[in-house]
């Protein structure tokens, strides 16, 4: 038996960022293993900057997730004034950004989201000693010390996360025991009539997987938005029970 944190992520906008290049910011279909973890760390308390912890935590835990709605896809043309970025100057508030002597550039970019996603996720322990136990990420969960957010700020979410904690062979066996209250609330989200399993190394999935994708989103640096690259499995499956 293997314990598991079962989580669900929900939200009227997500967005899980993907490879960028130039003025495009695209979003990934389901969340990136940066994106989790930096909203587990958020909840914990780690800061942006303890680079260290963020490393650790990694390497420490192993991410799962179900895709029960991938939403629909939102694209927003968007513009953005700055400041020219110059050495050795911070602005501290938007008053000193807007009435600074260097003036407002327009940065325009498209940025992707997903409306009505819902994801359930799971992390287990893969390398001893654990920088928190589960019960501890359990508890911040509940109780988030920063506020948490579904890949961009603007993205909060929009239930709690009602993470538990279970113990199951496998993982596909963990996702099936744990239910949620708010089944009813989210039963009028589109479901597809297969749902999208995936997940990485250091567990019995409970799942033949049908192909293995090659994803850049393992935090190296979040200060630098430097990523690595990591194996994740994935399958297919009809649900056992219609919602």
């Amino acid at each position: 038996m293997k314990e598991f944190i079962v989580f669900r992520l929900y939200g009227p906008m997500v967005s899980w960022g993907d490879i960028a290049v130039g003025e495009y910011r695209p979003t990934f279909i389901h969340p990136s293993k940066s994106s989790v973890l930096g909203l587990v760390a958020a909840s914990l308390g780690v800061r942006r900057d303890e680079e260290n912890m963020h490393a650790r935590m990694a390497l420490s835990y192993g991410l799962g997730m179900r895709v029960d709605s991938d939403g629909v896809l939102l694209r927003d043309y968007h513009t953005v004034q700055t400041p020219p970025s110059r050495k050795g100057v911070v602005h501290f508030t938007r008053k000193d950004e807007v009435y600074g002597p260097d003036g407002l550039g327009t940065i325009l970019s498209t940025r992707d989201y997903r409306c009505d996603a819902l994801y359930t996720v799971a992390l287990w322990g893969r390398k001893e000693p654990l920088p928190y136990g589960l019960d501890e990420i359990l508890k911040a969960l509940g109780r988030p010390h920063f506020t948490p957010y579904l890949g961009r700020k603007s993205c909060p979410a929009a239930l709690p996360f009602q993470a538990n904690l279970v113990k199951a062979h496998t993982l596909k066996e963990a996702f099936d025991i744990e239910g949620f209250a708010d089944e009813e609330l989210l039963g009028g989200l589109p479901r597809r009539k297969m749902v999208s399993f995936y997940w990485e190394d250091g567990v019995e999935s409970g799942i033949e997987a049908e192909h293995v994708i090659t994803r850049r989103d393992g935090p190296v640096s979040r200060l630098r938005r430097q990523f690595s690259e990591r194996r994740e499995y994935y399958a297919s499956f009809k649900p056992e029970k219609e919602d």
